[in-house]
Formats: C-alpha cells, sequence, structure tokens
C-alpha cells in the first residue's frame, strides 16, 4: 500500500483521532503536583492499552524513580533503521484556573482550536505520532521502520528521573536515531527544521549578612543589608546593555561560523515587534541580532529574588537573608561544568568576605544540543516538508533547552530529529493552552511520509549516513 493511501487514511479519520485525542486530554497528568498522581496513572495506563491495542509488543513501564516513562516495540522491518519515537504524557499544571474560558481538562474545540491543558505541549504531536504507527500496522502490517515509543512522565519537571531510566534500560532503547514529538515549528507558513538548542545550567544562592533580621532605626547605616548586597552581585552580572560582565563566560566562546549566521538570517524574524508583542525593551549583547541572541548567545537571567518582609503594608526591618535564582542558557562549544564553576567563582569574587555565600547547584546542567544538518533524519525531513509546502525548509535553533535530545546523545549515541507540529502561539504554559485542527491535519500527512522516506535506507545505510554527518560537524 502507497504512503498516500496511509495519509487519506489517517485525514479521512480525523474525527475518530480528535475523540481519541480528547480522551486523553481529559486525563490531568500533572507530574510536578502529588495531588494528580491519580492522573498521572490513568495516563500510563491509557497510553499502555493504545500501544497494545495498535499491535505494539513488550508494553511496559520503564521506573527511574520517578514518574515512569511508558514503553512499546515493533520490530518486524528487519535490516532497515530502527527510531526511537519520543513524546511526553505529563503536563504542566492548570493554575489560574479561574482564567480559562473552559475548564482545562475539558476539551473543548473553538475556531478550529482544541483547547485543553496539554493540547499543545505535547499531546496533540504525540497523538499524531502514535496515529501514524497505527494507521502503518492496520493498512499495511507493517511500518517502514523498526519503531520504539519512548514516552515520557517528567518532561514538565525537568526530567529528573530520565537519566537513570535511559542508563537503566539501555537495552532496550538502542536505535539508529530518534524523532520527536516534542519541539514546535517555528513558523506557521515557513516550514522549519530544529537543529540544535541552547543547554542551561541553574543555581540557587543565598547570602546572609547578620543571625536575624534588624529593626531599621536601631541598626539601619551601621551594617550590611543583605537585599543591598544580592543586588550588588546581580548588578555585577552585567552590563549597561544587558550583556553578560563575567569575561570568563565569553572568552571561551568560539566564533560563530558565517554559516550559522546566513541560516539564521534566512528565517523571517521581526525583532522590534518580537519585543514589542510582549510589551518589553530591546536589551542584550551589542553586535548580535536579537535572534542571534536569542539562538546562538548565552543568556544569563535572574528567574527570581527575595529577602526581608514582602507582605502586605510595611515592616522597618533590615533582611538578614536574601536569596535569588539564576538560570544559565549555554551554546555550542560551552561544558556546563567549566560555565557552572566560572560563574561560581564570579559570584564568590565580588560577594564581599565578610558577607556569607551558599550555592544550591541541582547539578542537573545540560550541553547545548546539535543535530547535523546531512544526518539522514533532516534529510528527510527536508524531503518531505519541501515537498509538502513548496518551500526549501529553514534550519533553526531554539532558544530553549530540550534535555532528551543531549541525554540520548550522550548515553546512547543517536541523534534526534524534533517533528512537533505545535505553533509558538498556543500558550503552553498559560491558561487557554490550545492546538490548531490544521496542524494536527498537517502532522497526519507529514508522520507517514517521514516514515517512509527513512524506511527507503536500509539500516547500515542510515548508521554511515549518520555517521558521515557527525564528521562533518567535527
Amino acid at each position: 500500500m502507497h504512503v498516500d493511501a496511509i495519509v487519506q487514511d489517517l485525514l479521512g479519520r480525523q474525527s475518530e483521532i480528535v475523540d481519541r485525542l480528547c480522551a486523553f486530554l481529559r486525563l490531568p497528568s500533572v507530574s510536578t503536583d502529588p495531588a494528580f498522581i491519580g492522573g498521572m496513572r490513568d495516563a500510563q495506563a491509557f497510553l499502555g492499552n493504545w500501544l497494545e491495542r495498535m499491535g505494539l509488543s513488550d508494553v511496559q513501564l520503564l521506573d527511574g524513580g520517578g514518574h515512569p516513562a511508558v514503553y512499546g516495540a515493533w520490530n518486524g522491518a528487519p535490516g532497515k533503521p530502527t527510531l526511537l519515537i519520543y513524546g511526553h504524557y505529563d503536563v504542566q499544571p492548570p493554575d489560574p484556573a479561574e482564567a480559562w474560558v473552559t475548564p482545562p481538562f475539558e476539551p473543548t474545540i473553538r475556531d478550529g482550536r482544541l483547547y485543553a491543558r496539554g493540547a499543545s505541549d505535547v499531546k496533540g504531536s504525540t497523538a499524531i505520532a502514535l496515529e501514524t504507527i497505527a494507521a502503518f500496522l492496520k493498512l499495511r502490517g507493517a511500518c517502514p521502520v523498526n519503531v520504539k515509543v519512548f514516552l515520557e512522565g517528567e518532561e514538565e519537571t525537568n526530567s529528573p528521573s530520565l537519566r537513570p531510566i535511559v542508563q537503566r534500560y539501555g537495552h532496550l532503547l538502542q536505535a539508529d536515531g530518534m524523532i520527536s514529538a516534542d519541539g514546535a515549528r517555528a513558523h506557521p507558513k515557513i516550514p522549519t527544521i530544529n537543529v540544535g538548542s541552547r543547554g542551561i545550567v541553574e543555581f540557587e544562592i543565598s547570602i546572609r549578612t547578620a543571625d536575624k533580621d534588624l529593626h531599621s532605626g536601631r541598626y539601619g547605616g551601621a551594617v550590611r543589608n543583605a537585599a543591598h548586597e544580592m543586588a550588588k552581585i546581580i548588578a555585577s552580572l552585567h552590563d549597561d546593555d544587558g550583556a553578560i560582565a563575567i569575561p570568563g563566560l565569553l572568552a571561551a566562546l568560539p566564533s560563530i561560523s558565517v554559516n550559522a549566521r546566513a541560516e539564521t538570517a534566512r528565517f523571517p524574524f521581526d525583532g522590534a515587534a518580537f519585543v514589542k508583542d510582549v510589551g518589553a525593551r530591546a536589551h542584550g549583547e551589542h553586535g548580535f541580532s536579537i535572534r542571534e541572541q536569542l539562538t546562538l548567545r548565552p543568556a544569563l537571567d535572574v528567574n527570581g529574588m527575595w529577602g526581608g518582609y514582602t507582605g502586605f503594608g510595611s515592616k522597618t526591618v533590615i533582611p538578614s537573608a536574601a536569596h535569588a535564582k539564576l538560570s544559565l542558557r549555554i551554546v555550542p562549544g560551552q561544558d556546563p561544568n567549566q560555565a557552572s564553576d566560572t560563574l561560581k567563582a564570579h559570584l564568590r569574587t565580588v560577594c564581599p568576605p565578610d558577607v556569607e555565600l551558599s550555592i544550591d547547584d541541582p547539578e542537573t546542567g545540560s550541553r547545548a544540543f546539535n543535530l547535523p544538518t546531512g544526518h539522514p533524519l533532516v534529510l528527510a525531513a527536508k524531503k518531505v516538508l519541501s515537498e509538502a509546502t513548496g518551500q526549501e525548509p529553514v534550519l533553526v535553533r531554539l532558544g530553549a533547552s530540550i534535555p532528551i535530545t543531549v541525554i540520548f546523545q550522550e548515553l546512547l549515541g543517536i541523534q534526534t530529529l524534533m517533528f512537533g507540529f505545535a505553533l509558538p502561539d498556543e500558550d503552553i504554559h498559560s491558561p487557554n493552552e490550545f492546538f490548531r485542527l490544521t496542524s494536527l491535519a498537517e502532522g497526519l500527512s507529514a508522520w507517514p511520509r517521514l516514515l517512509e522516506q527513512v524506511g527507503e535506507h536500509s539500516a547500515d545505510e542510515f548508521r554511515l549516513m549518520a555517521l558521515e554527518a557527525e564528521k562533518a560537524l567535527l
């Protein structure tokens, strides 16, 4: 059966597919809140049953000490590449619930949009991947490639159990590459392929200047104030233009290639509108466009600061302690451990010797991710998207961090193609999250063609192409 027939079958059953997606969306699978443990377990059971019904074998939960991943495999294409298919079933909390037009776990269609928590991030695109596999197995009796489905349950909490899961079940997860349903499209009309993302290092820092909070009338002007000292420390992180002012962080960076800047410039991006749309003011490193600042350069941000009295009314105290949360987005060429050490050394240098500084480093940083542009997954995606849109896809990098890509690369030696169909404006993590039904149709058309395109290679050909692409990247 030709792949066009698979696509037509999927498009002809969109009502049925939407109903199944809605059943998935009704399950309140919020991973961060123990109050939703029942919803997490219901989602695990729902997905396990779905994988078994479509004909996958060895369906099981992969436990890494937290919320388990759901796994299933089909290995009926001897000699063809084996692909991991990644998605995640956990979602963000629905808060504030009162801001939703319709309840977050009661899927509702309005104006061609499916509203529900998790619709865009990432149950909609996960459903596209699963429906594609199911259609191949039902109509053709086989997939073009071997598939191993891996549906994570902790993506929305920074994947704390992912590394232990991959280490424990590496024998099940061996594959030639991975296609992720996560990783949204960058533009609604221009085809894009994500070929990299920034990494991340996170800290919480605390300082102490006295044994307890002090009366500002009795001690003001005579002792250090922890809030003042924290403000000075934070101010030392950037120059007046907003560029990182820690020389050791920037000096070690390789120069950005001409090709990287040219590819970044190909993506149509209105920097002024991007900033204006959120009521912000442009502020960042000189010599780089806003798009380059977002994707090709590191970013150091204060995610929160607190200390002293923050309740209603006034309380005239001198804070004895202050705290801040920091995140550092790192780029290719930056080692997370080295970047972490450099940042910690700077904090210790600028902190006065009579102020107590403590740094809580969770050691969960991840490297920036690079997908070689000549990788067979990229070439297959280019062909599929070019034929679907009549346009040459633009290669883009993400400013965000996608830990799965680096973890699977480090532990299993496989690369990840992000092939999700969400769009940037779909209010993920916010009230009234939605997924366009047109995106569902586009995904149901593209995913079968992508698997078919990869399946035109033997496993040996695929591995050789991947190896050559890796060498070219080096």
